[in-house]
């Protein structure tokens, strides 16, 4: 029974992220009749002499940029001068025939880095380089943010890269640490839409945002933002930034920033919503009603607060999901938060490994016979590791608990992968070329 959980398990969360490949989402929404394309449902004719640029960046990049090159087809693509460049991480990065994509940081370190500031530099020159008959088309996944990293004057990516590693230590929520990136970059908060000098931009957007906001994904480069310097600062001054060593460089810039205004782009500019975690969560819940569960499913519109509260809320309502007499499927989609302890305490992990150990420690002292809890990135990432996340029964439990693993110490230094490895719990599928937040899935058997 443990094996057929565990391999249902697997199947239904894969469900859900096959719903969301990136190829699949940008192909549905582009349409070529003649010399017109219908963009997520919207007409443009593409002008004589005009060309189609395609600019962007997220661990989707590789995919959408793949599926738009199929949904276009080469006739178009020669006719209209196709070309583009999307930073991507650089397991994704491959050739493409029309759109490069540049290896911006490395596999499994999501944190900005200097061929990521030359790649930003580079998509600047491109869309400011465009002519009013021209049509640029970007492409925003998540992981945009730091693969976008164009610090503002008077800062330097080393200090930028300071403050995203403190704010994520802390536990700063995505939308708080989006607010300051965008406040300390030129091309995020609509800076990438004021640069362009196309007559009209369009954006596909994979959203790994709970909810949806358009300013916060990849933190919205084409769209105008709505934050200010003065957020940012207050952001910082809530988490001791200056207390805790950021430079005071990062102060300066953001209060010169104070007196700058923003032009309005140029351009026509409209984003739309092609993926996102809801979206993933249906399908995994249609998948597991054909094979036979009785499902209950939830995707979070906000963010979720603790990755250890959320696991032990996941293994109490497994234990609560007995009472059925049927087999049972909970699952949750969202994006919980995890604090970090310092740097010379820490192991290897990420939230989805942290939350099912969570769980594991909550369940520690029962019967796991008959349950399954698992939890993955869609991306096929979890922090800095080969791991999308974990899974755990009580065949993993029980050779735990021989081995003499005890949970509390590994969740106490964030090192979660270090507990599941040996154990053969972790879910390893490489880049899914998609990303729309985490998807759980819990599955539970009656007692025979």
């Amino acid at each position: 029974m443990s094996t057929l959980l565990r391999t249902d398990a697997l199947a239904i969360w894969q469900a859900a992220v096959g719903a969301v490949r990136s190829d699949r989402l940008v192909r549905d929404n582009v349409r070529v009749s003649g010399d017109t394309l219908e963009i997520a449902g919207e007409s443009i004719a593409l002008r004589p002499g005009g060309r189609i640029i395609v600019v962007g960046a997220g661990k989707a990049g590789a995919g959408m940029a793949a599926g738009l090159e199929e949904a276009l087809g080469s006739k178009l693509a020669q006719r209209h001068q196709l070309t583009g460049w999307i930073n991507v991480p650089a397991d994704c990065a491959r050739r493409l025939e029309h759109v490069h994509l540049h290896a911006a940081r490395p596999a499994g370190v999501n944190e900005p880095t200097p061929e990521g500031a030359e790649g930003s530099r580079k998509i600047m020159e491109l869309v400011a380089s465009a002519l009013p008959v021209d049509l640029v088309i970007a492409l925003i996944s998540g992981g945009g943010s730091a693969l976008l990293p164009l610090p503002i004057e008077g800062i330097t990516l080393d200090d930028k890269l300071a403050v995203t590693r403190f704010l994520s230590a802390a536990g700063a929520p995505i939308d708080e640490l989006n607010t300051v990136r965008k406040q300390l970059s030129q091309i995020k908060g609509g800076g990438l839409a004021r640069a362009c000098n196309a007559g009209r931009l369009v954006t596909l957007i994979i959203s790994d945002v709970l909810g949806d906001p358009l300013e916060i994904i990849a933190s919205g480069p084409t769209v105008e933002d709505s934050s200010r310097p003065e957020d940012a600062l207050r952001i910082l001054e809530k988490y001791r930034a200056r207390e805790q060593g950021i430079s005071e460089r990062v102060f300066e810039a953001l209060a010169a920033r104070k007196q700058a205004k923003h032009d309005a782009p140029r351009c026509r500019v409209s984003n739309h919503i092609i993926g996102n975690n809801a979206v993933a969560v249906a399908a995994a819940a249609k998948f597991a009603e054909q094979l036979g569960y009785q499902v209950t499913s939830e995707s979070a519109a906000a963010s979720e607060g603790a990755t250890e509260s959320l696991g032990v809320g996941l293994a109490e309502r497994a234990m609560s999901m007995r009472c059925n007499r049927a087999a049972a499927c909970l699952i949750s989609g969202g994006e919980p938060t995890v604090k970090l302890v310092e740097a010379g305490r820490r192991g290897r992990g990420g939230r989805n490994q942290q939350l099912v150990l969570a769980a594991v420690r909550r369940l520690w002292d029962e019967d796991l016979s008959g349950m399954a809890i698992l939890s993955g990135g869609t991306d096929g990432e979890d922090g800095p590791t080969d791991a999308a996340g974990a899974i755990a029964d009580n065949r993993l439990v029980d050779e735990a608990r021989r081995r003499g693993l005890e949970p509390e110490q590994f969740l106490e230094r964030n090192d979660a992968y270090n507990f599941f490895e040996p154990l053969g719990g972790l879910i390893k599928t490489g880049p899914t070329h998609t990303n729309v937040c985490d998807v759980r899935v819990v599955l539970v058997v009656p007692k025979e």
